[in-house]
C-alpha cells in the first residue's frame, strides 16, 4: 500500500476532486424521488400541467448536472489511475533493469512480465473504481435511507431490515501460492482451479443475492404501503420504492467494487514483492578510460586485459559449484577458446566478464582492475557479448543492426556485416539491408540469426578501436 500512496501523492488534486464530484452527482440523484413524488402529489393530483412541465425540467436539469459531475469525476479518476499505473510501471521497469542475472533467474521472466502488464492494469482499474465508487455507493445507500425516513418513518423501517441482512456479508478471496518449483504442475494447477471455482461461486452469488434481498424489501415495502395507496397516499410509496431501487443499484456496484479492490490489492502485493527485491551486486565508481596513446598502448600490453584469479562460482539457491578455482590471463589481441561439454560452465565463465554474475570466490580483473570497481553500465559498454539464444525483432535487417549503434550509417552496417561474416547472406536477400525479418527471426536460419544478433547486441561497430579490448 505504501507503493500506491507514494505514486498517488502526485495526484492529490485528482484524488480529492474525483470522489467529490461523484458525491455531488449522488446528491442530485437523491433529489429525483422527491421531485417524482411532488409531480404526483401536486401536479397530477391537482391536474396542474404547468407545474408538471416545470418539475420535468427540474428532473432534466438534475440529470444534466449529474451527468456533468459524473464525467468530471471520471476524468479526474481516470487521470489519477492512469498516472499511478504509469508511474508504478515505469518504477517497476527501472527497478528490474537493476537486477542481475541472479534475481532474474529467481523471479523468472514470465513472472516479471505478468507484474508489468496484467497486475499493474488491475491496480490501475482498482484505483479508478475506488476514486469513483468508494464514497459514492455508501453515500447513496445511507443517503437514500435517511431520505426515506423523511418521507415515511414506519415504511422506512423496511430499509433497516434490509440493511441488517446485508451487513456481515463477506467476500472470501482464495489465492493459491506455489510453494516450490519442484511440485508437480498437475497438483498445483488443480489447487488453483479449485480455488478459482470457489471464488467464482462466491463472486457469482453476490449480485443475485443482492437483487433477491433488495427486491424482497421492495415487495415488503409495497405491501406495507398498500394501505396508504388505498387512501390515496401514493407519493410516499413511489418515493420509497425509488430510494430502494437506488440502494439496490449501489449495493450491486459496491459488491463488484469489493471484488475488484481485493484483486487490485493482491496484484499490488505481488508488485511490491518485486520492488522489495534488492540487487545483490554493488555498483563501482570507476569509469573505463579510453586512451590510445603509444605509451598507454605499451603499458596495456604488459597488463592482462582479462584475468581470472582463483575464481569459483556457485549459483544462488544451488549447492553445486559451477566453476571451481579458474585461473587464466588474456592479453590484448589474444583469442582464447573455451571447450567443454554441455553444463561444464563455459557460459558461466563468460558471464562473469561483463559481471552478469559475481564470482563466489576469487577475482575477475579487466585491465588490472577488479571488475567490481567499475561502473556496471560503463563496463558493459566496452564488452561485446553474444548470448546463446539469438533474439531478433520484427523489422528490417537495418533496424535490427541499429540496436548495436542507433546512428549507424549504411557503410558502418556493411563493415559490421563483413566482420561478423553475415554479408554473404544479407546480399542474397531481396532488398538487402531492407529485407524484412519476421518476429523472432523466424525467416532466418539459426546461424544467420546469430550473426545478425552478434552485431545488434555487441560492440562490433567499435571492434577495431584500440581501447576496445574485450569482444
Amino acid at each position: 500500500m505504501k507503493t500506491l500512496l507514494a505514486y498517488l501523492k502526485d495526484y492529490k488534486k485528482e484524488s480529492i476532486l474525483a470522489p467529490l464530484f461523484k458525491m455531488l452527482e449522488a446528491s442530485f440523484e437523491l433529489f429525483v424521488p422527491l421531485v417524482m413524488a411532488a409531480i404526483i402529489d401536486v401536479g397530477i393530483a391537482n391536474q396542474d400541467k404547468p407545474y408538471i412541465v416545470k418539475m420535468c425540467f427540474v428532473l432534466i436539469a438534475l440529470g444534466i448536472i449529474g451527468l456533468v459531475c459524473s464525467i468530471t469525476a471520471q476524468y479526474f479518476a481516470a487521470k489519477a489511475a492512469t498516472g499511478v499505473g504509469t508511474g508504478i510501471r515505469h518504477g517497476l521497469f527501472e527497478h528490474i533493469q537493476k537486477f542481475t542475472f541472479t534475481e532474474m533467474d529467481q523471479l523468472g521472466t514470465s513472472t516479471l512480465i505478468t507484474r508489468m502488464t496484467s497486475d499493474i492494469n488491475q491496480i490501475q482499474s482498482g484505483v479508478n473504481l475506488v476514486l469513483r465508487l468508494f464514497l459514492r455507493s455508501p453515500f447513496i445507500v445511507f443517503g437514500a435511507m435517511i431520505m426515506a425516513f423523511t418521507v415515511d418513518v414506519k415504511a422506512a423501517l423496511v430499509f433497516l431490515a434490509t440493511r441488517e441482512n446485508l451487513t456481515g456479508a463477506r467476500v472470501i478471496r482464495a489465492f493459491n501460492k506455489e510453494e516450490d518449483e519442484t511440485k508437480r504442475f498437475e497438483n498445483a494447477n488443480q489447487i488453483l482451479t479449485d480455488a478459482q471455482k470457489y471464488v467464482g461461486r462466491i463472486s457469482g452469488m453476490m449480485n443475485p443475492l443482492t437483487y433477491i434481498i433488495v427486491n424482497g424489501a421492495i415487495i415488503a415495502l409495497i405491501y406495507v404501503g398498500a394501505v396508504r395507496v388505498d387512501i390515496g397516499d401514493l407519493t410516499q410509496v413511489v418515493a420509497l420504492i425509488n430510494y430502494m431501487s437506488q440502494i439496490l443499484v449501489e449495493l450491486v456496484k459496491l459488491a463488484n467494487l469489493i471484488i475488484s479492490v481485493t484483486k487490485a490489492a493482491a496484484c499490488l502485493n505481488r508488485v511490491e514483492s518485486v520492488l522489495a527485491v534488492k540487487p545483490d551486486m554493488n555498483e563501482g565508481d570507476v569509469r573505463w578510460k579510453s586512451n590510445s596513446s603509444e605509451t598507454d598502448w605499451d603499458l596495456k600490453n604488459k597488463i592482462p586485459v582479462v584475468e581470472f584469479s582463483h575464481v569459483s562460482l556457485t549459483y544462488k539457491g544451488t549447492s553445486d559449484t559451477s566453476l571451481s578455482d579458474i585461473n587464466f590471463c588474456a592479453k590484448k589481441g589474444q583469442t582464447i577458446g573455451i571447450i567443454g561439454g554441455t553444463g561444464s560452465g563455459k557460459s558461466s565463465l563468460v558471464n562473469l566478464i561483463p559481471r552478469f554474475y559475481d564470482a563466489t570466490d576469487g577475482t575477475v580483473k579487466i585491465n588490472g582492475r577488479d571488475i567490481k570497481e567499475y561502473q556496471t553500465e560503463n563496463l558493459r559498454e566496452h564488452i561485446g557479448v553474444v548470448l546463446q539464444k539469438a533474439v531478433l525483432f520484427k523489422g528490417s535487417i537495418a533496424d535490427n543492426l541499429r540496436w548495436g549503434k542507433e546512428d549507424a550509417t549504411e557503410q558502418e552496417m556493411y563493415e559490421a556485416l563483413d566482420i561478423s561474416q553475415a554479408r554473404e547472406f544479407v546480399d542474397t536477400k531481396q532488398g538487402g539491408l531492407e529485407f524484412q525479418i519476421e518476429q523472432g527471426g523466424r525467416n532466418l536460419s539459426g546461424g544467420q540469426k546469430q550473426r545478425i544478433y552478434r552485431i545488434s547486441e555487441s560492440s562490433i561497430y567499435s571492434a577495431c578501436r584500440p581501447d576496445h579490448c574485450v569482444g
